[in-house]
């Protein structure tokens, strides 16, 4: 086996197959090592957006909010569903999940294959000198030497104390993502983006879903107008969201899980048929840096970097949720890009302050850039729009008009520093404030720009409108000028 090379890959997740497709591209003797296989055996690319996060849980949560539209919402269109003979095929529901992961697992290894990357299975581990040893899964060693090394590991979810996992009643969110059938009751740790996802899809296929949130502030990442509103929406569809939750023990009775919660002295105990620890993810490093590797971690074990995905060795780089910055996928893909493209010579970088966040609830919740709350403890002024989906002829239409948009500029410039939506389509809707903010836009440059009638990308506009006192749709609740 040819051992040198110009890039090796250590992890084929979102950030690492991306980079080394990009850098095979551009030129790059390159090799991608990656420890996941299937149930039987074999190599499986994509890590655990792939294998068990981002799209995994799309399906679930698409074929779950089918069934509950079917169920509760068809009625107003005029469709006449008998609720008494609408069933869910769980069996079903996941083989459809299945499928659709292999689809795309099999098609990152013919992107490798077309881009000519060389795929390994097994394990990589970084030692000195950009040297990296590789052990295969029966056991076998060989030593690669490359010109420059890309980490790109991943992170796994976090462990507490309070509720260790079984894998059978207390599990993980990959666990979550294999129930054999509906939950009677469902208790989700954690109410961030994978709680509130996870705890939606069992929610609409009948579980009576708890979600346990140690802090006080729901949503404490989004902009608080967003927060309280998405509150709203999902208590009324469901979900029994209590904050300052801190769980404070768990046991397990009679095929049953018994969660003792509360705050300070005070507790409660409730009983669930499942319990789904959702508390976040911490980088994946384990076994991955040989002690003379010469690559620093932080104090909460990251892999220090700069603004470039540079460690503090030459030739190393490290991606997506190895480094700081928020855990997602689309990050660390550009992160990956800008790492390989960095590699060949090109002066490529990653913007920071246009990183999008969707939570795939519905409706969804997705923000980009600054929110009030951040805005207002770095004493910067601002003027924010608001235009609620009640207001637009096409959410309306659709039947899917909960939410609203909002956007702040800077009130000297105009300059949008953020936008925040909960609605339909609120994940694709980003994108448009994303290219915005990306070319340094006003809210008066996408006042002035034209959008399509009817549709619910209406709403950035009025939003843009409003910030100025100019909506149409609404009224004002200041003066236009």
């Amino acid at each position: 086996m040819d051992t040198h090379y110009d890039v090796i890959v250590i992890g084929a997740g979102p950030g690492g197959y991306v980079a080394a497709i990009r850098a095979a591209q551009l030129g790059l003797k390159t090799v991608c090592i990656e420890k996941w296989v299937k149930d039987d055996g074999s190599p499986s690319l994509g890590g655990t957006c792939l294998n068990v996060g981002c799209i995994p849980s799309k399906a679930l949560l698409e074929s779950s909010y089918k069934f509950r539209e079917a169920k509760d919402e068809l009625g107003i269109h005029g469709i006449v569903v008998n609720n008494e003979d609408l069933t869910i095929n769980i069996a079903e529901m996941m083989h459809r999940k299945n499928k659709v992961v292999a689809g795309l697992t099999k098609g990152i290894s013919g992107l490798f294959k077309v881009n000519k990357v060389k795929q390994l299975s097994g394990i990589g581990r970084l030692l000195a000198e950009r040297k990296v040893e590789f052990t295969d899964h029966d056991g076998n060693l060989e030593y690669l030497s490359g010109q420059n090394v890309i980490l790109a590991t991943g992170s796994v979810p976090i462990d507490i104390p309070s509720a260790p996992i079984d894998g059978k009643l207390i599990v993980d969110s990959t666990g979550a993502l294999e129930f054999d059938k509906v939950p009677g009751r469902l208790g989700v740790i954690g109410g961030g983006v994978i709680g509130l996802e996870l705890g939606s899809v069992w929610s609409r296929l009948g579980s009576e879903v708890f979600v346990f949130e140690a802090l006080d502030e729901f949503l404490p990442i989004a902009d608080q107008q967003i927060a309280r509103e998405s509150r709203k929406i999902f208590s009324r569809q469901g979900l029994n969201i209590l904050t300052g939750a801190l769980v404070k023990n768990t046991e397990i009775k009679n095929g049953k899980v018994f969660v003792t919660f509360g705050k300070d002295s005070e507790e409660t105990i409730e009983s669930f048929d499942k319990l789904i620890v959702a508390v976040g993810r911490k980088p994946y490093t384990n076994g991955l840096l040989a002690g003379d590797s010469g690559v620093s971690l932080d104090e909460r074990g990251f892999v220090e970097v700069n603004d470039y995905c540079e460690t503090g060795v030459p030739g190393i780089y490290a991606v997506g949720d190895l480094v700081r910055g928020p855990m997602l996928a689309h990050k660390g893909s550009e992160e990956g890009i800008m790492a390989a493209e960095r590699i060949s010579g090109k002066a490529s970088q990653v913007n920071y302050d246009t990183v999008p966040s969707v939570i795939y609830t519905h409706p969804e919740v997705a923000w980009v850039g600054e929110n009030e709350e951040q805005l207002k403890q770095a004493g910067i002024e601002y003027k924010a729009g608001v235009f609620p989906f009640a207001a637009s002829g096409r959410a309306l239409a659709t039947n899917d008009s909960e939410g609203f948009v909002k956007m702040i500029a800077d009130s000297e410039t105009d300059k949008i520093l953020g936008v925040h939506i909960v609605g339909p389509t609120a994940g694709d809707m980003i994108a448009q404030a994303v290219i915005a903010m990306e070319f340094g836009s006003s809210s008066e440059d996408i006042a002035m720009t034209m959008f399509a009638h009817p549709t619910v990308s209406e709403a950035l506009h009025e939003a843009a409108l409003s910030v100025h006192g100019h909506a149409i749709h609404i009224a004002n609740k200041h003066s236009p000028t």
